[in-house]
């Protein structure tokens, strides 16, 4: 009976506080990936422009950086989601 009781609280909590972290849709990896190149690509050309001190030549490494590191971290994610290990 000890038993019961134990693996039905167990189970409840299971389904409680389940969430479906296995499958995300492509859509929400293309909005995680436009919102933290914001950020990224913000502090490169912040960066570029420290460095250089050219905002024009900042913009233009900008610019290149916020394209291929976009493809590069959707691929990256939806690589990941598809990988069983961790979840």
């Amino acid at each position: 009976m000890i038993e019961q009781v134990l693996t039905n609280s167990n189970q409840k909590e299971k389904t409680t506080f389940k969430t479906d972290t296995a499958s995300e849709k492509p859509i929400r990896s293309v909005v995680k990936s436009l919102s933290w190149r914001t950020v990224g690509t913000l502090d490169t050309i912040l960066i570029s422009w420290i460095v250089t001190g050219e905002l024009t030549l900042a913009f233009s490494i900008g610019s290149i950086e916020l394209v291929t590191k976009m493809v590069l971290y959707f691929f990256h994610e939806r690589i990941w989601n598809s990988i069983k290990w961790g979840k």
